[in-house]
């Protein structure tokens, strides 16, 4: 194994040999110098894991030497060692971007714990990650032979995420193939679950059951308007919960968050979990009240344009008089006009804003090889949002909300899956297109591989005849229709999903945000 290099730049390194024999024995390869001077040559033609530079040496200070060094080799580590304790000092020495700062003097343990926490960190955290997943691994695995019920199911999601989240910034590849194994199986013991349970939760006499797409406003959002706080309710289309635990890395910066998860309906595609949060009713529902309101599932295009009126109708039905500010985001030019309104926004005692860009980055990942490129598997579609989020109308958005002290309610109308598995179906050319649902008249499946619903009035979904039925893809599965079936299986196999039976695209976040000020 290739040594660490050290270089150790200080006036008295004689007075340190002591120190420096005592990382030799630990294995590193330490070199010294003795000014700043001779450190910055030695920079320029050796390669170092880390520098110690000293801040007070003859010639060129240690902030100066500092300033040359991260010059010439920026991602090398600098560790900052003085006698002063001056802030002023420690603020020259963090802005200059070193990685530590040790005040004289140092024992060797403190010179070890700077090395291992600079340089050895990601092969610590790796071994350290891989060791505590490796206990974990079993104990899931028991779970998943368990009957759990939804908070249970709820339990598992967020563990699985969890470390999902953790191995991605390790280095065992090995062990992050085996936790989308442990995913997989999940999935599949999930589906199970909701074969199992779903229609029951709609049976009157049930109670027991998850909070629902139409119940959000109901039972989490209304009562904090009931205390006299204004809310602004932000839904970011197809937000999986994972995405949202990278985006709050930056958004925590600003809020206080409260997590909660909750179960988009069946389908979990955008018509019918997001007008079912707006509205607070079923699908079917929706379509017997307010059929003026409930447009036909391959309308493309014009699915969702009636929210405002659904959460307005909402509202009325409850007896609520609050001021309703509702918007739809889907370009930056209206993002960026939305903020400079936010001072009339904020006016309003409920602000519903919906953000469509999560969505449009899924669509595009499989429509455009280039974006398929920077997102090629989860880790990196993840990134990818980020990326997005930091700079987005929306990040600024946020930014503005917490300065106003609003708080914010964030959350999503259903996720997505990675799909990699083709099943034949075959319908009439009035079945629509999603590749995870299908709804239509006389379909041909295998029943084994699909959530069957024959009866759409059990599921309160509206059908389009009395012979129509539904059927929902589980796991990482795909429709495909016979004709061109190549094609069609190598253009989507790999695509990210929705509309289905997946933890993913199922569980998804509720959160309440409270500004840190």
């Amino acid at each position: 194994m290739k040594k660490i290099r050290i270089l150790w730049t200080d006036d008295e390194i004689d007075l340190l040999r002591g120190h420096i024999i005592f990382l030799e024995e630990k294995g590193y390869d330490v070199t010294t110098a003795y000014n700043g001077d001779d450190a910055i040559e030695l920079v320029k033609s050796h390669h170092f894991d880390i520098i110690f530079l000293d801040e007070n040496m003859p010639g060129k200070t240690g902030l100066e030497t500092l300033d040359v060094i991260k010059a010439l080799k920026p991602n090398v580590p600098v560790v900052m060692i003085t006698k002063s304790e001056e802030e002023d000092i420690m603020d020259q020495a963090i802005g200059s971007k070193m990685a530590d700062y040790l005040i004289k003097p140092v024992n060797p343990k403190q010179i070890l714990l700077s090395i291992k926490k600079n340089v050895d960190q990601r092969a610590l955290v790796t071994r350290k990650t891989t060791s505590a997943y490796q206990a974990e691994f079993a104990k899931i695995g028991m779970r998943l032979n368990e009957r759990l019920n939804f908070d249970e199911w709820k339990d598992i999601y967020r563990k699985l995420v969890f470390w999902e989240l953790e191995l991605s910034e390790s280095e065992d590849s090995a062990m992050d193939q085996i936790l989308q194994m442990q995913k997989s199986e999940a999935n599949k013991a999930f589906a199970r679950f909701i074969k199992s349970e779903y229609l029951d939760w709609f049976k009157k006499d049930n109670v027991e059951r998850p909070m629902l797409s139409p119940d959000l406003f109901r039972q989490r959002i209304f009562p904090i308007l009931d205390k006299g706080e204004k809310v602004f309710v932000l839904v970011i289309d197809n937000l999986r919960y994972d995405q949202f635990r990278v985006l709050n890395s930056v958004m925590s910066q600003y809020f206080l968050s409260e997590e909660d998860l909750y179960f988009s309906i069946l389908p979990t595609a955008t018509m019918y979990a997001r007008n079912a949060i707006f509205s607070g009713l079923m699908p079917g529902e929706i379509a017997k009240i307010h059929p003026e309101l409930w447009e036909d599932d391959d309308n493309e295009g014009n699915k969702n344009r009636h929210e405002r009126e659904l959460m307005q109708a909402q509202l009325t039905r409850y007896g609520r008089k609050e001021k309703l500010f509702f918007e739809k985001i889907s370009n930056l030019r209206s993002g960026k006009k939305l903020i400079d309104n936010l001072g009339n926004i904020l006016k309003n005692d409920l602000s519903v804003m919906v953000f469509n860009f999560v969505d449009m980055i899924s669509h595009a990942r499989t429509e455009m090889d280039m974006i398929k490129e920077l997102a090629g598997d989860e880790k990196a579609y993840r990134s990818l949002t980020l990326s997005w989020f930091n700079n987005s109308s929306l990040l600024e958005l946020m930014k503005g909300l917490a300065e106003n002290n609003v708080k914010v309610v964030l959350t999503t109308d259903h996720g997505t899956i990675r799909v990699d598995n083709a099943l034949k179906v075959i319908g009439d050319r009035e079945t629509n297109t999603n590749l995870r649902y299908k709804i239509g008249r006389n379909l041909n499946y295998n029943a084994k591989h699909v959530f069957e619903v024959t009866n759409p009035e059990k599921a309160h979904l509206p059908g389009r005849n009395v012979s129509s039925s539904f059927i929902f893809a589980m796991n990482g599965d795909f429709f495909a229709y016979p004709n061109n079936y190549n094609h069609y299986v190598q253009y989507y196999r790999d695509t990210f999903q929705h509309g289905g039976i997946s933890l993913e695209e199922m569980i998804i976040p509720f959160i309440v945000m409270t500004p840190k000020r």
